[in-house]
């Protein structure tokens, strides 16, 4: 990388973040939903093989046309009903509504055949209706219709693996659309072996220990059950094989309510009788080591591009975290290194190393920021990701860093960065700190590649600060449209992510410190103190209302430390002292 003194954009703008548009019900295409991470397979899926010879062509769903209300069913976040109207047969139907964090996923486990052919119909209506089937043994299916304003039949088909035995088939919307309708579903092909019937709801369900985080749950055990689903307020959140369980990442000084499920082969009973579990006060999330319970990040400039020129050393004190930005890519897939740029005034690296350990005796962290506007890291492989995990580590034993940061603009791997985070955790230890920075466009849905990041590295991630910038009009968790640079742009779109499964202490708001340091979405600091207001105390908030408040929230995040600088110090002034006096 060209380390002369030049000027450099401003950080981030990726083609999705220039999007004006606005993701919503009328102006999502098919294009626009895969791109959002959806799991359809589209209209155009395989043509459904055809039932063996001499198979059975009964339909091996249960329930199927929901006359039996939603008997057989599960479906996330508490979403389905069964209607009266509209129907296409019968006298009842499915009603199942999305919203911003959930796709109203309703699904049954059914008994099949190894090696045996199956097709998978229903009657659908409404935007944006899925059908499909997954645990095929082979490969999963799904096909779906944009627009079904009359009843529409969907029709897929799938052969099971040598080891199958059982299915799953289900039906969701899309996040933050119209409630859709489901009818008449089908399995037809050689039934399986059911085995026990579907087990009883269990009970005795109760809390033990709790910890600022974390809750334990036990129950009695069920005739028949092979394993257990736990749900805390209405989502499913653990499968295990035994009669208890830990619920983690939760909030502090937070209430939550508990039921759990049984399975076996022939499906899931109904819900147990609730429980409400109570952690405790404290910090709660992740890694992060010496990491405040409520900290601000800033990213500081290893360039000049116009902003003032800090060395670590002028960092202001509010900040906790401070990401140095940015490593850069090299010759060797996945493997970063980085070049202190002579721009920002170091006589030698000692200095800066140096500069860095006083940072850390003050009680801040120092981290290595991967990606940035110009980052081209790409960790898409098993060797990519051991290179990764190898090469961060390195520059952290060399600079003297806590961690690192994932910024990377481009996209990333979800599977593959997952693995080189933990890689680089097995070398670092639990001290290590990781943060995350993505788009907006990058948390809308939790099938999205940075989100599945952040849910998988759950144990060990410090904190997401998400860019509120350069972004546009965006959904929230309520499936309303929000417009960037206003207090329910932030609290609207840190729901999806408080409400996806991160903790409160994971998830922080990442704002530009001046109008220079981004193209758009700038809030004064007054804007960001009433998000945090809102979020973690229920008060100040705009015409969206959270489902609940998020003590334990992290805090904030600012492009960058140089910017804030020039502004005197406006942004860190303000939104420090707020961050660090959240209760």
């Amino acid at each position: 990388m060209d380390r002369v003194p030049h000027p450099r954009p401003t950080r981030l703008r990726r083609t999705f973040a220039r999007l004006t548009g606005v993701f919503a019900a009328t102006a999502l295409g098919a294009t626009a939903l895969l791109a959002l991470g959806g799991t359809a397979s589209g209209a155009a899926a395989a043509a459904a093989p055809s039932t063996a010879p001499g198979a059975a062509a009964a339909n091996l769903a249960q329930n199927p046309g929901f006359e039996s209300g939603l008997s057989g069913w599960t479906c996330s976040a508490a979403s389905g009903t069964t209607v009266a109207s509209p129907v296409h047969s019968g006298s009842a139907a499915l009603k199942a509504t999305p919203a911003g964090s959930d796709n109203a996923r309703c699904a049954q486990t059914v008994a099949v055949k190894p090696n045996s052919s199956y097709t998978l119909g229903a009657w659908v209506q409404g935007s944006y209706v899925y059908l499909g089937a997954s645990g095929t043994g082979t490969t999963d299916v799904s096909t779906w219709t944009a627009s079904a304003p009359g009843w529409q039949q969907l029709s897929t088909g799938f052969t099971t693996g040598a080891n199958t035995t059982s299915v799953t088939v289900y039906t969701h919307g899309w996040y933050g659309q119209p409630a859709y309708y489901a009818d008449d579903i089908s399995l037809a092909g050689p039934g399986g072996d059911p085995g026990d019937p579907v087990p009883g709801a269990p009970s005795g369900l109760r809390t033990g220990a709790v910890t600022s985080s974390s809750v334990d749950l036990s129950w009695s055990p069920v005739t028949g059950a092979t394993g257990y689903n736990v749900y805390r307020d209405g989502s499913k959140v653990q499968s295990v094989s035994g009669a208890s369980a830990t619920v983690t990442g939760l909030a502090a000084s937070t209430s939550y309510q508990f039921q759990v499920t049984a399975t076996n082969a022939a499906g899931e009973s109904p819900r147990s009788a609730a429980v409400t579990g109570t952690t405790s006060a404290g910090g709660g999330g992740g890694g992060g080591g010496t990491v405040p319970q409520h900290a601000v990040t800033g990213y500081w400039q290893n360039f000049n591009n116009g902003a003032a020129v800090q060395k670590l050393r002028d960092v202001q004190d509010q900040y906790d975290i401070i990401a140095v930005a940015f490593a850069d890519a090299t010759g060797t897939p996945g493997a970063v290194d980085f070049t202190l740029d002579p721009a920002v005034g170091y006589g030698s690296e000692q200095q800066f190393k140096d500069d860095i350990k006083a940072k850390q005796a003050a009680g801040k962290s120092v981290i290595i920021s991967i990606g940035g506007q110009n980052g081209t890291v790409s960790v898409n492989d098993p060797a990519s990701a051991n290179n990764f995990a190898d090469s961060v580590y390195a520059l952290m034993r060399e600079y003297g860093f806590n961690g690192v940061d994932i910024d990377l603009e481009n996209g990333l791997n979800a599977t593959y960065m997952t693995q080189a985070l933990r890689a680089l955790s097995a070398k670092a230890g639990p001290g290590l700190v990781i943060t995350m920075a993505p788009q907006t466009i990058d948390m809308q849905s939790t099938s999205g590649a940075y989100f599945q990041t952040a849910l998988n590295i759950k144990d060990i991630l410090t904190v997401v600060n998400m860019q509120y910038y350069n972004s546009g009009s965006m959904l929230g968790c309520d499936g309303k449209v929000y417009s960037q640079g206003s207090v329910d742009f932030l609290t609207a779109l840190a729901c999806i992510q408080l409400e996806g499964g991160l903790s409160p202490s994971q998830v922080g708001l990442g704002l530009p410190a001046s109008t220079r340091g981004a193209g758009s979405g700038y809030v004064s600091p007054t804007v960001v103190n009433n998000a945090l207001d809102c979020l973690a105390r229920g008060t100040n908030c705009g015409s969206f209302k959270p489902p609940r408040t998020y003590p334990g929230l992290r805090g904030a995040m600012t492009w960058s430390t140089n910017w804030d600088a020039t502004a005197g110090n406006a942004w860190s002034n303000a939104v420090g002292p707020k961050v660090h006096g959240l209760p």
